[in-house]
This record gives C-alpha cells, structure tokens and sequence, in this order.
C-alpha cells in the first residue's frame, strides 16, 4: 500500500514538472509556442515600484526590462475622456517617448520565429512601434486600426542568429505629453517552419496553415505587415507585396473553408 501511495506521488510530482515545463519551455530547453513568461503583464510589479501608474525600476515588471516612460494600465482605466480596455487578462503596459520593454528568449539558432502582440494607440495618430531582435529590426505603424476594440494584434517574424534572442519593443515617438504612447498586451511567440508542397498541392503553405501565433481569445486575427516593414515573412513561403498589412484570421472566429487558417486582404 505504501509503495502504491509512492508510486502515485512520483506520478504526479512528474506530471507536474512536464505541465510546468510545456507551460513555458519547450523539451530541449528553448521557448515553447504560445506567451512569453508575463507576456500579458498579469503579474503586477511591487507597489514599491510604482509610483501612480508609472513603473519604477529597470526590473520591476517580472520578466521583463523596461527603459524609460513605462506605466502599468489597468483596464478600465481612464485617460480623459477615453476608457482604457485591456483584451487579454486585467493588466497592460504603455509605452511613453521613446520608451522599450525587452525580454531574452532562448531559441534555436537558425530558425524563423514570429511574434505576435496586441496593441492600441492612446493619443497621436501616428503612432508606431519599433520591433528589434538584433540584427533584423522593423517599425509597425498601429494608426489604423482594424479592429472595433481599437486593439490590433500585429505579427513579426526573424530569423535567431543567436540561441538567446532579445526581443525589444520600443516607442520611437517624441510626443508633447510624456504619458501618450501605444499600449501592449499580450506577446507571444511561434516557431515557424518552412513548408513543403505536397501530393495535393503544389503551391506552398497554400492552405495558410504555417504562420503567426493566434490568440485564442481575440475575435481580430492577426495583421501580418508588407515586407518593407519585415525583412521574413510570418507567414512562411508568402510575401505581403502591398504597403498596408493582411489579417491572418482562423476558423474559431471566421468561416475557413478548408483547414483553421485563411488570410483576409483588409486593404
């Protein structure tokens, strides 16, 4: 009986290291599909490390690096006259001039990755963001929105030169008001691998399969930016020839006719 009680001990004492390491990490040590560790900042800095909304502190928000202007937005929060509403979770981070948040990632080198994130523009209309994993580097213009939550979730792809990676998302904005500046919620990443044509289909991905991670909560797809925003495509073996983005939508939300995944040309 005590070896019975053992044994269902060590099972589940397994069982719990693989979920924590599915949850994070993939088999071989490197980042797994799906959120970033807090990549939707739900979990808050200490209050010693806040002062109002504004983030005190390089290392205040778990996980991550912080430069600059960077507040810590709870939804419902008000700005003016506008109600700040956050799509994944309670908390979101905002970007003010030329502030950045970063995070290392350990990946495999060689591979193609995308990240995807959700954001929304606070004050400018013309504001953008500046996505850099060194050397490849691209700058999002978010003043479209495509959304009716006014949330976008943007994807961008690079290929790891190293095997720990440094993601950097940076508002290049200079702006009268400090506290204006793009919100971010929600980063995530996705290996891609590069497809192959099959018996069937010649055309390669040409079901839409292969591409950027989609969040399963958010009804808007994915924008997938032109080319002359990122040097590699998140959606493997296409290239996005026009000066606006496509939506890289699923079954889940939208009517897919053949598979879970379709792209929308919204422009």
């Amino acid at each position: 009986m005590q070896g019975l009680v053992l044994l269902l001990v060590l099972l589940c004492a397994s069982c719990h290291i693989s979920l924590s390491l599915t949850n994070s990490t993939a088999g071989n040590g490197t980042v797994a599909d799906g959120l970033l560790e807090n990549g939707n900042f739900e979990n808050a800095p200490n209050a010693t490390n806040m002062k109002g909304t504004v983030v005190v502190g390089r290392y205040a928000i778990p996980g991550w690096v912080n430069e600059g202007f960077v507040e810590y937005i709870k939804s419902g929060q008000k700005q003016g006259d506008m109600l700040l509403v956050v799509p994944e979770g309670a908390y979101a981070v905002r970007l003010g001039n030329e502030a950045s948040i970063k995070q290392k990632i350990k990946v495999i080198k060689g591979m193609y990755y995308s990240i995807t994130f959700s954001a929304a523009r606070t004050c400018a209309q013309e504001e953008r963001l500046n996505v850099t994993v060194a050397p490849d580097s691209g700058v999002l213009p978010i003043q479209t929105v495509y959304s009716s939550s006014g949330w976008d979730n943007y994807a961008w792809a690079f290929k790891a030169i190293y095997e720990v990676a440094e993601l950097i998302i940076h508002n290049p904005g200079v702006e009268e008001d400090p506290a204006c500046g793009p919100l971010i919620d929600a980063v995530a990443i996705k290996a891609l691998y590069p497809p192959r044509p099959t018996n069937k289909n010649s055309v390669k991905n040409g079901g839409f399969e292969e591409g950027p991670y989609v969040f399963p909560n958010t009804p808007w797809g994915v924008l997938i930016p032109p080319n002359i925003e990122d040097d590699h495509s998140p959606l493997p073996a296409w290239i996005v020839e026009s000066l606006k983005a496509v939506k890289y939508i699923d079954s889940a939300h939208y009517f897919v006719p053949q598979g879970r995944r379709a792209v929308e040309l919204v422009a």
